[in-house]
């Protein structure tokens, strides 16, 4: 059995990570950490996991790492740089669901996150999370930088068209909406109830953090340096992630072509489902799921440049964070990529 440990366990990744875990066949959990909650009960705060008896403890790594095997890591931005630092120098093998190892320049990562990266040199040694197009860097990581939610859905939106020189890549529009759950657990007066609710705003514009770990990615896709215009948008829901996305192809392409580039990247992904012409995606459809639905569809209007559009859905908490963290970690150690994930999504 492999042994792992959460840092940081009382949020909603670390919920999320907790209750995919527990229920894997190859997995025994040996270690939650919780500043606030040391020596309560986990059950105690999480009313839908039961049957452990696993406590909140500290965060000493000089005891935990004798502990496990592997560590996820969720923790804020700074923090972890730190504490991936410890944990690889001793050995060990950490996915680390924070910002801090995304990014391959530390210039771009101060600039982003206003703080140095004191751990430049391990950064060349992440790897980046996203299994649909890393696999077999992420089979030999022994630093996984799991992927943001929100450049998850943008991302495989886009990687199979991103690099067919058919697409202009200066045009590129996203326009995501994100529900509350991706703020975290910690209360603060933006995301409660009377705030968000029966409202939707945009935030973060031209300044969302997850703006050059998008850019970055694309960009090594397409082997050319790219910039897109990215919204982020709060819609009064707990969970669930939508992202459309816009961008105009450099000569008229007919939808079954490009769609059939679509089935035939994603044909063999466990967690990618490419949906039949016109069915709309939807977030109930992959609420409490790892997979990732997409739809394309074409606007030939203009003569010029028609536009493609792509509507991409995901759960913020699972394929946008620990479920991708447990699909990478079964990469990592040989299990089915699949174990503890392929749960169906509740009826709505």
């Amino acid at each position: 059995m492999l042994k792992v440990a959460i840092l940081g366990g009382s949020g909603y990744t670390g919920c999320e990570l907790l209750r995919l875990l527990l229920s894997h066949p190859n997995v025994k959990i040996t270690a939650v950490t919780s500043q606030k909650l040391a020596g309560t009960l986990v059950t105690d705060i999480f009313l839908n996991i039961r049957n452990t008896g696993l406590k909140f403890e500290l965060m000493d790594l000089k005891k935990l790492v004798k502990k496990a095997d592997l560590f996820f890591l969720c923790l804020p931005h700074k923090t972890s740089q730190e504490t991936v630092a410890f944990l690889h120098k001793s050995g060990k093998k950490v996915i680390d669901l924070s910002a801090d190892f995304r990014l391959k320049s530390a210039a771009v990562y101060k600039k982003w996150y206003a703080t140095p990266h004191n751990y430049s040199p391990l950064l060349k040694k992440a790897v980046y999370g996203l299994p649909e197009i890393n696999r077999e860097k992420i089979r030999k990581a022994s630093i996984l930088a799991n992927p943001g939610c929100y450049p998850t859905s943008i991302i495989l939106g886009l990687a199979p068209v991103i690099g067919k020189g058919f697409i202009d890549t200066d045009s590129i529009i996203a326009d995501s909406k994100s529900g509350t759950s991706g703020a975290g657990r910690t209360p603060t007066q933006p995301f409660m109830f009377c705030e968000v609710n029966e409202s939707v705003n945009a935030y973060g514009i031209t300044v969302h953090r997850h703006t050059p770990e998008i850019e970055q990615e694309l960009s090594a896709l397409s082997k050319k340096d790219l910039k897109i215009i990215f919204t982020p948008h709060l819609i009064p829901m707990d969970r669930g992630m939508l992202s459309t996305i816009y961008v105009k192809l450099k000569k008229k392409t007919a939808l079954p072509a490009i769609q059939k580039l679509y089935r035939d990247f994603y044909g063999n992904e466990p967690f990618v489902r490419v949906l039949q012409n016109g069915v709309l995606p939807a977030t109930k459809a992959v609420k409490g799921s790892n997979f990732c639905d997409i739809s394309i569809f074409l606007d030939s209007r203009s003569s010029k440049k028609p536009t493609l559009i792509i509507i991409s859905t995901i759960d913020n908490l699972l394929k946008g964070a620990s479920g991708a963290a447990l699909q990478n970690m079964n990469i990592m150690y040989g299990f089915d990529e699949t174990a503890g994930l392929m749960t169906l999504p509740p009826s709505p």
